[in-house]
Formats: structure tokens, C-alpha cells, sequence
């Protein structure tokens, strides 16, 4: 492995011991030993790479959001041609993903936020704006939905975009305080139903 390969594979393995210790414990309590041990460096190979814990926040904010940007592009969903079949199915992906540790399946970008937003503006700015790129990519779809199904309806895309995010966060949330996903389930079903609800579908009449 060249020089240059080693440390980018270094960095890496920082930034994804970031995603998962803080994750599990929070931005507030997770120390640079706990990142350097998760990733087996030394506190030197960590400096080597960031500045402080709060520039390898901002860093993993948005490394978790190049790997979800990743999974979501690639899903089987994107492929479907009718717009609120795919949103459905965007829906439908982020319940099935919803699975194993707490942990492996809650948004790095929200835990963070809600501890840092008042005392580490750099973080809050990185998570806005990586939550408000995957809100953009979902208002895409849903903007096509409207002007199929809802063309008169007074509510924007940007807003049902942004709608689908809190659902998400608060369903993370619920299922820390319930200590399983089943909850978060819960949430995104009903959040389903409020997306066909939303949108009226002909259908065709026998003859």
C-alpha cells in the first residue's frame, strides 16, 4: 500500500470509529481515545489527521452523508418510473433499513445536532446542511409527485421534503428512549399513510 493510500485508509477508519462511537454515546461523551481505540491509532495518528474532536465531527458528518448518499442512489427503489412509486418506495426503503443495534441504522447527522447545535456552530452548519442535501434529493421526486397527483394542493415540495426528515429524526429518537427499531417502524408506516394521503391516484373502472 503506497504512503498516500495508508493515510487515506487511516483517515477513513477515524472517520467510521466517529460514525459508530458517536452514534452510541453521543457527540458530548465520546473522547478522542474512544475514536482512536474504535479505530485502533494512536492519539499522534489522530492529530496527524484532525485538529481537534470537533473538526473530526464536521469531517464525519459529512462522510456519513457521502455513504448514505451512496446506499440511497443505488437502491432498487430509484429505479421505478412513476414518481410517487418511488417516493413510496424511498419510504419503504428507510423502514427496511430500520434493522440490528441502534447504533447501525440512527443518523450521525441528528445525534450530533441536537447536542451541538447551540455550542459548536461548525457542527450545527455541517449537519444543516447535509440534512437539508438529502432533503433536496427527496423534494425532487416529491415535486414530480405533485404536479402528476396534487397539482392544486398549496403545500411545497420542499416542505412535505423537510416533513419526511423530522418524521425520520423523531423516529430515531423514539427508538433509543424504546431501546429497539420497532417504534421507528411504526413511524415511517404512518408517515407512508400520510404520503398516500396526500396524493389521489385514478383508478381504472370495470367495464
Amino acid at each position: 500500500m503506497s504512503a498516500a493510500n495508508a493515510t487515506s485508509d487511516a483517515r477513513t477508519r477515524l472517520l467510521d470509529a466517529a460514525l459508530h462511537v458517536i452514534r452510541a454515546q453521543g457527540y458530548s461523551a465520546t473522547t478522542v481515545d474512544d475514536i482512536c481505540r474504535t479505530a485502533g491509532f494512536t492519539k499522534g495518528a489522530f492529530f496527524h489527521h484532525f485538529k481537534s474532536k470537533e473538526d473530526l465531527a464536521v469531517a464525519a458528518a459529512k462522510h456519513f452523508s457521502e455513504m448514505a448518499e451512496r446506499l440511497f442512489g443505488t437502491a432498487s427503489y430509484r429505479e421505478l418510473d412513476d414518481p410517487l412509486e418511488r417516493l413510496l418506495g424511498y419510504i419503504d426503503f428507510r423502514s427496511a433499513i430500520l434493522a440490528g443495534p441502534i447504533p447501525d441504522f440512527t443518523c450521525l447527522l441528528g445525534t450530533m445536532v441536537q447536542e451541538a447545535y447551540d455550542t459548536h456552530p461548525a457542527i450545527r452548519r455541517a449537519c444543516e446542511t447535509y440534512i437539508d442535501a438529502h432533503a433536496r434529493g427527496v423534494a425532487q421526486d416529491i415535486a414530480l409527485v405533485k404536479a402528476r397527483y396534487a397539482p392544486a394542493a398549496t403545500w411545497s415540495p420542499e416542505s412535505l421534503a423537510l416533513h419526511t426528515q423530522a418524521v425520520l429524526q423523531g423516529a430515531f429518537v423514539l427508538a433509543k428512549a424504546r431501546g429497539g427499531p420497532e417504534v421507528a417502524r411504526e413511524c415511517v408506516t404512518h408517515l407512508r399513510r400520510y404520503i398516500e394521503l396526500l396524493f389521489h391516484r385514478p383508478t381504472s373502472k370495470k367495464e
